[in-house]
């Protein structure tokens, strides 16, 4: 296949132009055949198995491929698998794709398949595992190089959806492989479009073309994500030329940017959805007094009304209009609409301050209490301002309230040991189902259930209509089930929704992107556009 010619290039030896002066320059162009990608999260890991984080999971599609993958509309499409069926109720049968190699050379077998669904119930420590996708198989058979067939306890509809989330390793470099291998490049071999170059962790990952890969190949020959987490660097280094692409471009700055004619913008609407964990689970949470500072005999957060009475005090409208600048929608569900399970018959709550006072007195809090509420200040379209916001949105309805922002790399560990009371976590799902197993379902290592559920919510009828979802092998059926699971948990506020994110990539000129549901950024879907 010819090489083709890659989009402009700046010369990296310009200097780096302040903000102002970049919106009214030209990029000056140079010809080269890689890209530069300015990141707006850590990758804090490249073992495909060790946290379930967007992050990671972005970056591992690059080396790695799925059994099925989605397309940028949340539609599966075939991926090491070249076509799957159920069997039966309880069995699926996936035929491999004949010919695809790892980037060493070594051919995809059925055995590399049944040791990637295996690998992830062995990682220990994980953060945030990947076994939710993996524990309802109770057998895995190879039944030749190029045939698996996969067996669950009970009947088990979603199986194809799980496993665009379950990345295929070689098992010769992987069987002793711990995660640092993959980190230092040792075990990181895949049969993606990209393979490792280099890690420097918090800093950039380097990949270049894997030349055995199966499918279309990409236009670059290598490509540099650097890691940016902060907004305006990441921007700045977008107008200075040093990178060619950023995600999440700040909201402040659309309006300039879009009259720039040397930057070019792409938005999608995305699955992610954000909203705050409740700590429901312990009689004294951490981070809840007195105004005195004294801590509370009782927890409130587990009393329905106070959580009530919190969700009627944020002005979710307010919120995306001012904070978020456009960037979102107000939720009332825990996913987004068009998602499979959205349920449009949940009412988004009215912004009631004076209601929510009610209720808090009804409570037994009519005086309120103090709360410190927890989020990230580098993972969510301005997930710091966020966070302040709704400080301050609770403050009117008499909860003083304290604000700890921190990096995503700090804070999900955090949140998954249960360290805050209320903390703020975006999930994107192609389903509603898979959303409230993982962050409304009771928890249960055994299973997976509850993984991301900070707050340990429980509520056996949202567990049973999970459960019912989750068997049905006919769309419609498992749809209806899955639609009335969100009601049951958010009639409970099993969590508070806040708003729906939207995506947006900023380009330079001569490069193009369609964009995601899922919000990646995949260089090998980034072309030139000349």
């Amino acid at each position: 296949m010819p090489q083709h010619a890659a989009p402009p290039r700046r010369s990296p030896f310009l200097p780096r132009l302040l903000l102002g002066a970049a919106l009214a320059g030209a990029l000056l162009p140079a010809w080269a055949a890689d890209l530069r990608i300015g990141l707006s999260s850590d990758v804090t890991s490249l073992d495909p198995h060790f946290v379930n984080i967007a992050p990671n999971i972005a970056f591992s599609d690059h080396v790695f491929d799925t059994l099925v993958k989605s397309d940028a509309k949340g539609k599966l499409v075939p991926g090491l698998a070249e076509s799957w069926r159920a069997l039966s109720p309880t069995t699926w049968e996936f035929k491999l794709r004949q010919g695809v190699v790892f980037s060493d050379g070594t051919p995809l077998t059925a055995e590399d398949v049944v040791f990637s669904l295996d690998r992830p119930a062995t990682i220990k420590n994980s953060p945030g595992p990947f076994t939710s996708y993996t524990n309802q198989i109770i057998k895995k058979e190879a039944i030749d190089a190029h045939t698996v067939h996969l067996h669950t306890a009970s009947a088990y509809g979603p199986l194809p959806l799980d496993l665009i989330s379950i990345y295929v390793v070689s098992k010769k470099a992987a069987e002793n492989a711990a995660t640092e291998d993959f980190n230092s490049g040792k075990a990181l071999i895949g049969t993606g479009p990209f393979k490792f170059a280099a890690f420097r962790k918090g800093e950039r990952i380097e990949v270049t073309r894997n030349e055995r890969y199966w499918g279309k190949r990409p236009e670059w020959d290598k490509v540099t994500f650097r890691i940016l987490a902060s907004g305006a660097p990441r921007l700045s280094a977008l107008l200075a030329g040093d990178v060619d692409v950023i995600e999440n471009v700040p909201a402040a700055d659309l309006a300039r940017l879009k009259t720039n004619p040397q930057v070019t913008l792409a938005q999608h609407t995305t699955w992610r959805t954000l909203f705050w964990q409740l700590d429901q689970f312990r009689d004294q949470s951490p981070f809840i007094t007195d105004h005195a500072g004294k801590p509370l005999a009782k927890n409130p957060l587990k009393d329905l009304r106070v959580r009530q009475a919190i969700s009627k005090a944020i002005n979710r409208q307010a919120l995306v209009d001012r904070t978020l600048e456009g960037l979102a929608v107000p939720a009332s569900n825990i996913n987004a609409p068009g998602i499979f399970g959205y349920n449009d018959a949940i009412p988004m709550d009215t912004y009631d301050p004076a209601g929510a006072r009610k209720l808090l007195a009804k409570a037994g809090y009519p005086d309120g209490f103090s709360l410190t509420i927890h989020g990230t200040n580098n993972r969510y379209i301005n997930d710091e301002q966020v966070v302040q916001t709704v400080a301050q949105f609770l403050n009117r309805i008499g909860i003083k309230t304290k604000v700890d922002t921190q990096p995503v790399a700090t804070y999900f560990g955090k949140a998954r040991a249960h360290e805050y009371s209320f903390a703020l976590l975006g999930w994107g799902s192609l389903a509603a189902d898979f959303t409230l197993r993982a962050i409304a379902g009771t928890p249960d290592p055994d299973t997976g259930w509850g993984t991301w559920n900070w707050g340990k919510y429980s509520n056996p009828k949202v567990d049973e209509l999970v459960s019912r979802a989750l068997a049905a092998v006919e769309p419609a059926e498992r749809e209806r089930f899955a639609r009335d699971a969100a009601g049951a948990a958010l009639a409970d506020l099993a969590v508070i929704p806040s708003h729906h994110q939207l995506a947006t990539w900023g380009l330079r000129k001569g490069f193009a992107y369609d964009g995601r549901i899922d919000e990646f950024t995949f260089a090998h879907e980034i072309r030139s556009a000349r």
